[in-house]
Protein backbone atom coordinates (compact mmCIF):
# COMPACT_ATOMS: atom_id res chain seq x y z
CA UNK A 1 0.00 0.00 0.00
CA UNK A 2 1.09 3.52 -0.73
CA UNK A 3 0.77 6.38 1.49
CA UNK A 4 1.55 10.21 1.12
CA UNK A 5 3.80 11.57 3.54
CA UNK A 6 3.05 14.89 4.93
CA UNK A 7 5.80 17.41 4.32
CA UNK A 8 6.84 20.60 6.64
CA UNK A 9 5.71 22.47 3.17
CA UNK A 10 2.32 20.67 3.89
CA UNK A 11 1.64 22.72 7.31
CA UNK A 12 1.00 26.32 7.59
CA UNK A 13 0.53 28.36 11.26
CA UNK A 14 -3.06 28.47 11.97
CA UNK A 15 -4.25 25.62 9.92
CA UNK A 16 -6.84 23.59 11.78
CA UNK A 17 -8.19 20.34 12.10
CA UNK A 18 -10.74 18.08 14.09
CA UNK A 19 -12.08 14.43 14.34
CA UNK A 20 -15.07 13.61 16.14
CA UNK A 21 -16.38 10.78 18.10
CA UNK A 22 -19.72 9.54 20.17
CA UNK A 23 -18.55 8.15 23.32
CA UNK A 24 -20.07 4.68 24.07
CA UNK A 25 -20.46 2.25 26.29
CA UNK A 26 -18.52 -0.32 23.76
CA UNK A 27 -15.85 2.54 24.00
CA UNK A 28 -15.64 1.92 27.99
CA UNK A 29 -15.61 -1.16 27.77
CA UNK A 30 -12.90 -1.68 25.33
CA UNK A 31 -10.82 0.86 27.23
CA UNK A 32 -11.36 -0.56 30.04
CA UNK A 33 -10.27 -4.04 28.76
CA UNK A 34 -7.20 -2.69 27.01
CA UNK A 35 -6.17 -0.60 30.25
CA UNK A 36 -7.32 -2.36 33.27
CA UNK A 37 -8.51 0.68 34.86
CA UNK A 38 -11.92 -0.52 36.60
CA UNK A 39 -11.89 2.17 38.76
CA UNK A 40 -16.06 2.42 39.57
CA UNK A 41 -16.21 6.25 38.91
CA UNK A 42 -16.74 4.33 35.60
CA UNK A 43 -17.80 0.77 35.89
CA UNK A 44 -20.49 0.93 38.96
CA UNK A 45 -23.25 3.14 38.47
CA UNK A 46 -24.26 2.71 42.26
CA UNK A 47 -21.23 4.56 43.51
CA UNK A 48 -20.73 6.69 40.66
CA UNK A 49 -24.52 8.32 41.28
CA UNK A 50 -23.01 8.84 44.67
CA UNK A 51 -20.78 11.44 43.66
CA UNK A 52 -21.10 14.98 42.49
CA UNK A 53 -20.60 13.51 38.75
CA UNK A 54 -24.30 12.08 39.42
CA UNK A 55 -23.39 9.01 36.99
CA UNK A 56 -20.32 7.35 35.61
CA UNK A 57 -17.95 9.34 33.47
CA UNK A 58 -15.54 8.34 30.80
CA UNK A 59 -12.03 7.80 31.18
CA UNK A 60 -10.19 11.17 30.74
CA UNK A 61 -7.66 9.57 28.48
CA UNK A 62 -10.18 7.18 26.49
CA UNK A 63 -11.23 10.80 25.62
CA UNK A 64 -7.35 12.35 25.65
CA UNK A 65 -6.90 9.67 22.89
CA UNK A 66 -8.71 11.19 20.09
CA UNK A 67 -5.37 13.65 19.72
CA UNK A 68 -3.88 10.17 18.81
CA UNK A 69 -6.26 10.24 15.16
CA UNK A 70 -5.70 13.85 14.98
CA UNK A 71 -1.70 13.42 15.03
CA UNK A 72 -1.78 10.31 12.56
CA UNK A 73 -4.42 10.35 10.31
CA UNK A 74 -5.10 14.78 10.52
CA UNK A 75 -2.82 16.77 11.49
CA UNK A 76 0.48 17.30 10.86
CA UNK A 77 -1.21 13.40 8.84
CA UNK A 78 0.32 10.43 7.53
CA UNK A 79 3.73 10.23 9.28
CA UNK A 80 3.56 12.20 11.71
CA UNK A 81 5.20 11.13 14.93
CA UNK A 82 3.78 12.27 18.73
CA UNK A 83 6.83 13.78 20.74
CA UNK A 84 4.70 14.83 23.75
CA UNK A 85 1.11 16.01 24.65
CA UNK A 86 -0.04 18.09 27.92
CA UNK A 87 -3.67 17.19 29.37
CA UNK A 88 -5.91 19.78 31.17
CA UNK A 89 -8.91 17.85 32.21
CA UNK A 90 -11.80 20.45 32.35
CA UNK A 91 -14.95 18.84 32.71
CA UNK A 92 -16.08 15.07 32.61
CA UNK A 93 -16.98 12.85 29.59
CA UNK A 94 -20.47 11.26 29.64
CA UNK A 95 -21.50 8.15 28.23
CA UNK A 96 -23.32 9.41 24.62
CA UNK A 97 -21.15 12.75 25.09
CA UNK A 98 -20.45 13.66 21.56
CA UNK A 99 -17.11 15.13 21.41
CA UNK A 100 -15.40 17.06 18.69
CA UNK A 101 -11.22 16.76 19.08
CA UNK A 102 -9.32 19.92 17.75
CA UNK A 103 -5.93 21.01 16.38
CA UNK A 104 -4.56 24.11 15.41
CA UNK A 105 -0.69 24.42 14.66
CA UNK A 106 0.60 27.64 16.18
CA UNK A 107 4.15 26.73 15.38
CA UNK A 108 6.83 25.08 12.98
CA UNK A 109 10.44 25.07 13.47
CA UNK A 110 11.43 22.45 10.08
CA UNK A 111 15.38 23.01 11.43
CA UNK A 112 14.37 21.34 14.60
CA UNK A 113 11.59 19.25 13.37
CA UNK A 114 8.67 20.78 15.58
CA UNK A 115 5.39 20.98 15.04
CA UNK A 116 3.53 23.16 18.01
CA UNK A 117 0.11 22.59 18.08
CA UNK A 118 -3.11 23.93 20.21
CA UNK A 119 -5.31 20.94 21.18
CA UNK A 120 -8.32 20.88 22.68
CA UNK A 121 -12.00 18.63 22.97
CA UNK A 122 -14.94 20.16 23.10
CA UNK A 123 -18.26 18.31 24.04
CA UNK A 124 -21.81 18.10 22.05
CA UNK A 125 -22.49 21.99 23.89
CA UNK A 126 -19.31 23.63 22.85
CA UNK A 127 -17.99 23.63 26.40
CA UNK A 128 -13.86 22.75 26.04
CA UNK A 129 -14.02 19.07 28.11
CA UNK A 130 -10.12 19.09 27.51
CA UNK A 131 -6.88 21.62 26.78
CA UNK A 132 -3.34 21.08 25.93
CA UNK A 133 -0.25 21.63 23.76
CA UNK A 134 0.95 18.93 21.45
CA UNK A 135 4.51 18.69 19.94
CA UNK A 136 4.85 16.48 16.90
CA UNK A 137 7.74 15.65 14.21
CA UNK A 138 7.69 14.15 11.13
CA UNK A 139 9.54 11.13 9.58
CA UNK A 140 12.53 11.95 7.73
CA UNK A 141 13.68 8.61 5.47
CA UNK A 142 10.97 6.09 5.10
CA UNK A 143 12.60 2.28 4.56
CA UNK A 144 10.79 -0.09 1.90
Amino acid sequence: MSYQLTSFDDLAVGQKAFFKKKITQADLSHFIKITGDLNPLHVDDSFAKQTFFGQKIAHGMLSASLFSTLVGMHLPGIGAIYKSQTLNFLRPVFIGDNLCAWFEITGIDPEAEIIEIRSWIENQDKEIVIEGKTVASLLRGFCR
